[in-house]
Formats: C-alpha cells, sequence, structure tokens
C-alpha cells in the first residue's frame, strides 16, 4: 500500500481546517496514496493545552462534533471523491460524552469505525482528562485489502499493552494520530516507535502536527517504522504530505521468522498483573 500522512499546521477557524484536510486528500490521490491519516484533532487549535476554565461558555461544546455533523459528512465526501481510504483525527460526542476519536472511512465514504484514546494523559500543556472520556470499548482493528490496520491515539502509544494488543488482535499497521511538540524527547520519541514496531513486528507510523500554536511549538516529524523497527521515512518540520509505500504482508513474514509473539508466555504474567493491581 502507499501510506500517506497529513503533517498539518491548524488554524483556529474549523472551516479552515477542513478545506486544508480536502487539499491534502487531493494530493494524496493524486500521488496514489490508498489510505490517509491525519495528526490528532485535526480540525481545531490544540486547545488541551489550556484547562478547561482558559475558555468562555460553550465554547468547548462548540468543537465537539456528532457523527452526523457537516463536518464529519464532509470528511466522508473527501474519502468517497478521492476514492481513499481515510482516518481523521477529531473531537467526537458519542452517548453525550466526549472522545479523542478516529475514524475510519472506506473509499465509498462509510464510517467503518470509530476508535476513541483509551489513556487520557494530564500534564502542563496537555490538560486532556479536562476534555477527553476514556474509550469504553478498547482498541479496533480494521480489514482492508492490504492488510489489517489499528489506530493507537497519541499518549495510548506510551503504554505498550496499546501496540501490543493491537498486533495480538490481527494487526499489521498501526497508525498513531499524535501531537508532540518541540519541547518534548523527540529522539526518544522515535526510538519508542521503532523498538515497539521491532518487538511486534509490525508498522508503526505516527502523523504530527507542525507550527506554533498558543505557548505551544509543534514538532512535525511524523515517522514510519518497519516489523524490524528500520526507519522508512522521518519527515522534518516542515507542512507537508509525507508518503511511503510499504508491504503489509512483511508484518506476517517476520512474526513467523522472528517468533517474539509465538514465544510469549502469558501464563507466566498473571502474578506480575496481580501486584501491579494490588
Amino acid at each position: 500500500m502507499k501510506l500517506g500522512m497529513a503533517q498539518m499546521c491548524m488554524a483556529d477557524d474549523m472551516d479552515v481546517n477542513l478545506g486544508h484536510a480536502e487539499a491534502f486528500c487531493r494530493e494524496a490521490a493524486a500521488k496514489g496514496c490508498d489510505l490517509l491519516f491525519f495528526p490528532e484533532i485535526q480540525l481545531t487549535h490544540f486547545f488541551p493545552q489550556y484547562t478547561k476554565d482558559h475558555y468562555p461558555d460553550g465554547q468547548i461544546e462548540s468543537w465537539c462534533l456528532g457523527t452526523d455533523s457537516v463536518y464529519v459528512r464532509c470528511l466522508q465526501e473527501m474519502a468517497r471523491a478521492n476514492h481513499i481510504y481515510l482516518s481523521p483525527n477529531v473531537y467526537l460526542s458519542l452517548d453525550g460524552k466526549p472522545y479523542d476519536s478516529s475514524l475510519f472511512i472506506r473509499p465509498d465514504g462509510t464510517i467503518e469505525g470509530i476508535s476513541k484514546m483509551v489513556h487520557v494523559a494530564e500534564a502542563p500543556q496537555f490538560y486532556e482528562q479536562d476534555y477527553y472520556t476514556p474509550s469504553d470499548d478498547g482498541f479496533k482493528v480494521f480489514d482492508t485489502p492490504f492488510g489489517k490496520v489499528a489506530i493507537v491515539i497519541c499518549y495510548d502509544r506510551h503504554i505498550p499493552e496499546s501496540i501490543r494488543l493491537c498486533t495480538l488482535m490481527g494487526a499489521d499497521l498501526i497508525i498513531i494520530p499524535t501531537a508532540n511538540v518541540t519541547a518534548e524527547p523527540l529522539d526518544l520519541f522515535a526510538w519508542e516507535i521503532r523498538v515497539q514496531a521491532m518487538q511486534n513486528q509490525v508498522f508503526v507510523a505516527m502523523c504530527n502536527r507542525t507550527g506554533r500554536e498558543g505557548g505551544v511549538e509543534f514538532a512535525g516529524e511524523s515517522i514510519v517504522a518497519d516489523p524490524c523497527g528500520n526507519l522508512v521515512c522521518l519527515a522534518d518540520s516542515r507542512e507537508q504530505l509525507v508518503t511511503c509505500r510499504i508491504d503489509l504482508a512483511d508484518s506476517g513474514r517476520w512474526q513467523k521468522k522472528m517468533p517474539y509473539l509465538s514465544t510469549r508466555r502469558p501464563e507466566c504474567y498473571g502474578l506480575l498483573t496481580k501486584e501491579i493491581k494490588e
């Protein structure tokens, strides 16, 4: 498959960001991409850099979309018009609760499923627990003609069980919409992606925001690692469409060649799990 990552700068205006996403879709289709995904919370500025009391009443709710909103319908139409798999990440209201969510949209424009952030961060400039509800249905894996694709959202990747579980569910490629800033340890983050790709023998791709928003500078540096942990591509900080061609069948080949997963002994991990819970 040819994978595309839209390393975007975000504006304060949701309509501007939607138009920007559409331009990336057209470019990705013109370049032969089969799947395009975006950074975390792509239709708004990165509002979680501030606590919720920073915003006037009603402002936060105006950014939270329903699945029937005009923005979601436009994203579906982008996938259909460009005949491409599309995974946008948006602030979504489901059953009355707000989630950091990634849609998985098929080339015919139908939404195959929605992945929600499972682990919600709370740190300076990442006050995400003020805004996001933790997922109530865990990780999802989606079938495509190229292989199985899973979604792990931003902070979820720091919890090793996230990518491991997606692999055990059959994923060949794990995509990560994120919001990494220049003040974070970016070299370490790149190694984190490469090591988890190697340990789980899957492709892992992470797409980041770029540009300055308020008090933070987003770093770009979107990355793809192969099932051996090799670097397939690493972007710089410019706004750009990042593309690479990958063969998802390589995940299965490497899992047979180097049996990390098949030699696991889950029966030996129970005590550790019990001790952690206690």
